[in-house]
């Protein structure tokens, strides 16, 4: 179950009436390697092998799906257990990398050693991958009709990708926006769908960490509704990533790389 229904009370100037809501369900998840807990992060129990695998590539743990050999999901009474087997020789990996923290709703860098760690240079992005400002504007509209549990709560984050013939490829939903877009990751590399042509689209601001997670996923473009930070559009630059953000309507500003997005060609005039 991705939410519940509560009943609460709502109190106007004039009136108190009594109401119900969907609230999204939010649960603590233990991501576990080799039987070492990595993190423990609160998220929606939905899609939890996509979360498991594009965690494990965000964090730097694997490299592809295929390192991990076995994957279980086992239900508590207080949450989940993501169990993943990883191939020979990837434990070393689990130690160096291992943060044993509780990470709260959307927390990204919770429990990171060092200041280096956190502000680790993104992956190189591929140098193509071009898009038409139509295709921008065209990827944040999708996202409306595919967020099924946003709509139900108005309380979710949502991360998709989109490319152009095909459209939204698959969108993913999480109380934490750092978590839909593992999700994201997860089900891509899963499915081993290819990724250097299109957009990546997130109902979200743009962080450091939304920018280091599309350059695991391996898009040349990030898109979102809400405004980046200062690190963020750095990170973008370095990454080569074009950063297109506060996509309201047809509208939007592009803060990194605005090569790929070649600007219209202008009418020309008839007699």
């Amino acid at each position: 179950m991705t939410s519940v229904r509560v009943d609460t009370l709502r109190l106007a100037p004039d009136a108190r009436e009594a109401r119900d809501r969907v609230v999204p369900d939010e649960t603590p998840i233990a991501l576990v390697h080799d039987g070492s807990t990595h993190a423990v992060m609160m998220a929606t129990p939905a899609d939890l092998e996509d979360f498991a695998v594009g965690f494990s590539l965000s964090e730097g743990v694997i490299a592809d799906p295929s390192d991990i050999r076995d994957l279980d999901i086992v239900e508590h009474d207080e949450g989940f257990e993501l169990r993943m087997w990883l191939a020979p020789n990837m434990g070393r990996v689990v130690v160096e990398r291992r943060r044993l923290i509780a990470g709260p709703t959307g927390c990204g860098l919770c429990g990171v050693e060092s200041l280096q760690a956190a502000c680790a240079p993104a992956r190189l992005v591929q140098a193509g991958g071009s898009v038409r400002r139509e295709d921008v504007v065209s990827a944040m509209d999708a996202m409306s009709d595919r967020q099924s549990l946003g709509h139900a709560t108005r309380a979710t984050h949502a991360a998709g990708f989109w490319r152009r013939g095909e459209g939204l490829i698959a969108v993913r939903e999480d109380v934490g926006r750092h978590n839909a877009l593992d999700k994201l990751i997860g089900f891509t590399a899963r499915e081993k769908i290819p990724t250097a042509d299109g957009i990546v689209v997130i109902t979200s601001r743009v962080s450091i960490e939304m920018v280091q997670k599309t350059a695991v996923l391996g898009a040349p473009v990030l898109a979102a509704i809400s405004a980046p930070t200062a690190l963020a559009v750095r990170t973008a630059e370095a990454a080569g990533i074009t950063l297109a953000a506060i996509v309201r309507g047809d509208t939007f500003e592009v803060f990194t790389h605005p090569h790929r997005i070649p600007a219209p060609e202008p009418a020309t005039a008839t007699a």
